[in-house]
């Protein structure tokens, strides 16, 4: 067991503690939760709910992920308004609504009635982009007809810098929010074929602890979004000459349900992936 600790902090920089589920499972659950919410700068709270644990668990699996990013462009708290978000062609309910005009990496596919919006954060590793499909104009869902045809290989090629236009002025409203969501992981990934791991008759996690007959009993999952104005703001003087013209405009009116994902930008590894569909 304690070499398979040290090893999982060397080459994972995880934290695995071995507990007493058996005799306090009560006190496990609090004391994960409590790790949680240190990690999360408690924002995560209650990940294990109460009887998620108990004598029978052997093994918990939790994953809490908390992001805070600032924008590269943040977006002036003045110009946040309240305006109407629509949930389809016959509601709406009221958002704030962040506005700003800046040159953003934007793309607009035409075969899917899309439009892409970059956001990139203070020192562009992160990036957070937005896919909002036009509105419907058949009373058909448009973002459960994007989701349908989302691929891996299509958002990679979607959002290549090569492919987004980078020089036009980004006339940009998008609504503040925040998102939580807790998820139970077991059953969805016994839909993906990890099964064995779940099964005491199955399981062989005997690297873990050196015997065996350990098993995963639950896989706990968290995430906090929120997004809004903040973000680092600078501020340069060079001296230079200037010429002036009409700047081509784009328009990105998130005021209808959109996708977003957090991204890597260096291994484009996706962080995050949500829906926004409807205010709180």
């Amino acid at each position: 067991m304690q070499n398979f600790l040290e090893a999982t902090q060397k080459f994972y920089d995880a934290d695995l503690k071995a507990v007493d589920f058996i005799g306090a499972p009560e006190d496990c659950r609090l004391e994960i939760n409590g790790w949680v919410e240190q990690q999360t700068e408690n924002k995560i709270k209650d990940l294990l709910k109460s009887g998620t644990v108990g004598p029978m668990t052997r093994l918990a699996l939790v994953n809490a992920i908390y992001f805070k990013g600032s924008w590269l462009n943040r977006f002036v708290e003045a110009n946040t308004k309240e305006m109407p978000f629509k949930l389809n062609q016959n509601e709406s309910k009221p958002v704030q609504m962040m506005y700003q005009r800046k040159k953003l990496p934007f793309n607009y596919m035409p075969d899917y009635s899309l439009r892409i919006l970059e956001l990139p954060y203070v020192r562009e590793e992160l990036s957070m982009f937005v896919l909002l499909p036009d509105e419907s104009t058949d009373g058909s869902d448009p973002l459960l007809k994007l989701e349908k045809k989302l691929t891996q290989k299509k958002l990679d090629e979607w959002t290549k810098r090569d492919n987004m236009d980078t020089q036009s002025d980004v006339v940009v409203h998008l609504p503040k929010f925040k998102l939580e969501e807790d998820y139970e992981l077991k059953e969805p990934l016994g839909k993906m074929g990890m099964t064995d791991v779940f099964s005491g008759a199955k399981a062989d996690l005997s690297g873990m602890n050196g015997e065996g007959g350990l098993f995963l009993s639950t896989v706990a999952h968290k995430a906090f979004v929120e997004v809004n104005e903040e973000g680092t703001e600078a501020a340069a003087a060079t001296a230079g000459m200037a010429f002036f013209c009409m700047a081509r405009e784009e328009y990105f009116r998130a005021d209808h349900p959109f996708l977003f994902f957090i991204r890597h930008n260096k291994t484009k590894s996706i962080l995050f992936f949500g829906r926004f569909s409807s205010p709180q």
